[in-house]
């Protein structure tokens, strides 16, 4: 089911799939609206003749114009897509490229364009000349459905140029890649799989002599994503614990370790058909993904691209610090949220060691990298420390706070090393000063509190 969910997930994310079905459908309803032409015979054209009067001559004439501009607006919209994939990749992150790839409304436009030529074609073939022994057939209600969709492809190109002009403006593509993170962590946490395991069930654990047996992985590439309660359900039928030997996200080499599997009761060695399931609950593909599990994959992009405009070839502060807003927002989000415990346990025994990342993970993955890229960068400073005070009002739990101010300290360590006009140093140190503050103070009782 994992796997069938992953292949769904990339083909809808194609740039060929929305199209083709589009396509489908056109020719679809040419057959159907020909056939209904066939069957009410003239009564289109004796009722209607300023609309549908139009003869053989007449509708190829207008079906050719039609079909001809719809097929060079095609070719001329996916030139575009193009071009904008290399910009974005270039000016951003190429790690961003999938988002473009399935955004709707361009596969939409393209397959359009594309149906519209499809179906002047078969509609063009089906007029025939009249004869002496032929009365000649043209399909007055197919040749005026075909001028409509000419008509509605004029608003459907004024709105991909706008569409195209608006999505690739960075403030858009970081809410978007930011939205759709959160999305994802909405859907994973707090979501639980089984039971977090008790003080009791982990010492149980430490105390049993467990002989640890790996399956190998049968692929090589990026985890998106695991099956975690099919894994607890086969732990526990097996009354066995799996040990995760990876997070999302890593890279998983063919024939190396992917998991760990201990039985409680026996000594036995997983089976082939074991290993072959124990596979199955992992999909392991090319890319990084978000669409299944992987929410690190978010920050990942963001980061990416923050990192792109602090180079000193694009030297960009202000996409920069947008940037920092967004991940300081998906922290924000995060500090208020259950994340999963490594240990689960089902029928009173640990049954899933899991390899997960913890809120410090997080918080280290958004703030590090762009601290160094951009520790000479006041206004980079400045905000990160805006968003360490907006994360902190979002959780009182003491850990996490704690992982906050250890960002603090590296932020005044980079200031004191990096910066070095003593104007810029003091608004750094105020605002430090303040956020340290806040910090220690006690957290308001409306707001949830997560150990």
């Amino acid at each position: 089911m994992n796997k069938i969910k992953s292949w769904w997930l990339n083909i809808n994310a194609s740039l060929w799939f929305v199209p083709t079905l589009m396509v489908i459908s056109s020719m679809v309803l040419a057959y159907g609206l020909v056939l209904i032409d066939n069957s009410t015979s003239n009564k289109w054209t004796s009722n209607y003749p300023l609309l549908f009067g139009a003869g053989s001559s007449g509708a190829r004439g207008m079906l050719s114009s039609i079909s001809g501009s719809a097929i060079t607006v095609a070719a001329l919209i996916f030139s575009l897509t193009l071009s904008t994939l290399a910009t974005v990749s270039g000016q951003y992150t190429s790690r961003i490229l999938r988002n473009f790839m399935r955004d709707r409304p361009n596969q939409v436009v393209m397959g359009f364009f594309v149906s519209i030529f499809v179906y002047c074609l078969i509609v063009l073939r089906t007029i025939r000349d009249s004869s002496d022994h032929d009365a000649g057939f043209v399909p007055p209600l197919a040749v005026s459905f075909a001028l409509l969709m000419a008509l509605v492809s004029i608003g459907m190109l004024i709105f991909f140029i706008h569409h195209i002009a608006t999505s690739i403006q960075a403030a858009n593509i970081i809410a978007e890649a930011a939205n759709e993170t959160i999305s994802s962590m909405t859907k994973i946490f707090p979501k639980q799989v089984g039971q977090e395991a008790d003080q009791e069930e982990e010492e149980t654990l430490r105390t049993t002599d467990l002989n640890w047996h790996l399956v190998l992985a049968a692929a090589t590439g990026y985890m998106q994503g695991v099956a975690s309660q099919e894994l607890l359900d086969f732990a526990t039928e097996n009354d066995a614990v799996i040990r995760l030997e990876h997070r999302l996200g890593d890279f998983v080499t063919l024939d190396t370790p992917l998991v760990a599997v201990a039985y409680y009761a026996t000594d036995r060695l997983p089976t082939d058909k074991e290993q072959e399931q124990l596979n199955g609950y992992f999909t392991i593909d090319n890319q990084r993904s978000i669409d299944q599990q992987d929410v690190a994959f978010g920050f990942r992009q963001i980061v990416d691209i923050a990192l792109k405009a602090l180079s000193p070839g694009i030297n960009d502060t202000t996409t920069a610090v947008i940037c920092v807003d967004r991940l300081g927002a998906m922290l924000a989000f995060l500090a208020s949220r259950e994340l999963h415990q490594p240990l689960r346990a089902a029928d009173g025994q640990v049954r899933l060691i899991a390899h997960t990342r913890n809120f410090e993970d997080f918080v280290k993955l958004a703030f590090d990298q762009i601290r160094s890229s951009g520790d000479d960068n006041v206004a980079i400073l400045l905000r990160q420390l805006k968003a360490l005070q907006t994360i902190g009002r979002r959780t009182g739990s003491y850990k996490r706070r704690q992982a906050l101010r250890r960002q603090c300290d590296l932020i005044e360590r980079a200031t004191e090393t990096t910066l070095t006009r003593e104007y810029e140093q003091d608004q750094v140190r105020h605002r430090l000063g303040l956020v340290r503050a806040f910090l220690a103070k006690a957290l308001l009782p409306a707001v949830p509190q997560i150990p």
